[in-house]
């Protein structure tokens, strides 16, 4: 049975020129910074962004006649899948033609900004442009809402498309009845949050550039520095303690921040998700403690860095080797789990993992019960359904497979087994801890897989699987 037709195609194609034309803008705001510094790399920035603008605006002109078909969400999912591909071999073909970084490690260092894996390819970033730097963190701000709802959000009008192209990036979550105004209310708090951090930053005493390039890389929970020590570099307790908050915000719900206001607060502490990552956080980092001789500020920041999927750091890959087994097997177990649905985190998400836990607890209950009797799922104080219990468990076990497949390339390159599983898990959670086995030196192969990995772990394993299966179905005929 054909699942993928030409009328799919071409609907995918029209709607898919808008996100290019998106992209190719997006390429033109670090232009501002490059002439601000006096670096003339703008060439570096226009060419990748008139082909993005030129390519988007053929696709929409040549099949404009589809602009009126229903969009489904098999289209959606297959424009997201394709748009975040493209917005990294646009970012790529920046990186190629801005800093001599070759098209592989271009496209990974921009797949890893957009999907907020904070792995760089760069093996000294202090040297790099100021231009690049912000376009990396531009790269991370954007990713972290979604290149599909912020295009979406400034370029489309209200409709069944704006929903499609909503859902397929794996977002549900209304803050208004209108997509449409979901995404602005989305972005504006956003923008306060944003606002918020690099204020914060500057009080701290940190550089303009560099507060605007951490918030926007900390708020997205992306975590790729302009600092080859990351975090570390700045050596202050309080430029930790923000950067802490920071990620704590950008890993808890938009819809629990809309309605912090409306509520006086009370929803971020009725918050289950909010009120699991903190407690998760508070549990561990003390466990921790009293398990190890690592400094308290070290465990903390590496602790919510890990349960937030942002991948900033202040301690080297070097000597986070050195810590306990037993530290380094926690925190990928926080970066299995990550934080709250409905924000910038990867990871399988907290959501997830209750349902599935509590689908674990209603089975052995009913088992235990009278003969018949049902017992049903109930998170703050709603009801769950087995569908998605079962739809919880199915993406759990594709997301192990996932990194199970790569940590096993991983091995038979002869990587050190500990510490590739510690990496695998990090990029497809798009968190960026790393003990070192994922740099500029890894073999060409897994760098390939590894992007596979930052792709899947961002738009959460189906839109990719559903377009790979479109392009095997183009190929088949």
């Amino acid at each position: 049975m054909r699942y993928i037709n030409k009328t799919d195609l071409f609907i995918v194609v029209r709607n898919s020129g808008m996100i290019m034309i998106g992209i190719g803008v997006l390429c033109l705001i670090p232009i501002i910074v490059d002439l601000l510094y006096l670096e003339f790399n703008f060439l570096g920035f226009i060419v990748p962004s008139l082909i993005s603008i030129i390519l988007g605006y053929i696709c929409i002109k040549a099949f404009d006649k589809y602009s009126s078909r229903k969009m489904r969400l098999k289209h959606g999912m297959i424009i997201s899948a394709l748009a975040w591909l493209w917005a990294s071999i646009i970012g790529g073909l920046v990186m190629l033609m801005v800093s001599d970084l070759s098209m592989v490690n271009g496209v990974f260092e921009s797949m890893s900004a957009l999907t907020g894996s904070g792995v760089t390819m760069y093996q000294n970033v202090e040297i790099l442009p100021h231009s690049i730097l912000f376009f990396r963190s531009l790269e991370q701000w954007v990713g972290g809402l979604g290149i599909i709802v912020m295009i979406v959000a400034i370029l489309t009008r209200p409709g069944t498309s704006s929903s499609k192209l909503y859902q397929s990036e794996a977002r549900e979550e209304k803050l208004k009845p209108s997509i449409k105004t979901t995404l602005k209310h989305t972005i504006r708090i956003y923008l306060i949050y944003t606002t918020f951090g690099i204020i914060l930053y500057l009080l701290a005493g940190m550089p303009l550039f560099d507060s605007v390039c951490n918030t926007f890389t900390t708020i997205s929970t992306g975590g790729m520095s302009i600092k080859n020590a990351n975090i570390g570099y700045y050596q202050s307790d309080v430029i930790y303690f923000i950067s802490i908050i920071l990620m704590i915000l950008g890993a808890t719900s938009f819809l629990v921040h809309y309605k912090v206001i409306k509520t006086r607060g009370k929803s971020l502490f009725h918050d289950l998700q909010f009120k699991v990552m903190i407690t998760v956080i508070a549990i561990v980092t003390l466990m921790l403690y009293f398990a190890s001789n690592i400094i308290p500020m070290d465990l903390l920041f590496t602790v919510v860095s890990a349960a937030t999927t942002t991948g900033s750091s202040i301690k080297g890959a070097e000597i986070m080797a050195g810590w306990p087994s037993f530290v380094l097997i926690c925190i990928m177990g926080l970066m299995l789990v990550g934080g709250s649905s409905g924000s910038t985190v990867g990871a399988i998400k907290l959501s997830r993992v209750i349902i599935f836990f509590k689908g674990i607890y209603k089975h052995i209950r009913e088992i235990l019960s009278p003969e018949g009797r049902v017992v049903p799922i109930k998170i703050s104080n709603t009801k769950v359904s087995e569908k998605a219990v079962g739809d919880s468990g199915n993406y759990i076990t594709l997301y192990l497979i996932c990194i199970l497949i790569t940590w096993s390339l991983f091995c038979l390159y002869g990587h050190d087994p500990f510490n590739s599983l510690f990496d695998t898990i990090s990029i497809q959670g798009n968190v960026g801890l790393t003990l070192g086995e994922i740099d500029f030196g890894l073999e060409a192969p897994l760098k390939l897989i590894s992007i596979f990995n930052m792709w899947t772990g961002r738009l959460e394993i189906y839109p990719a699987l559903i377009t790979l299966r479109a392009i095997f179905e183009i190929f088949k005929r």
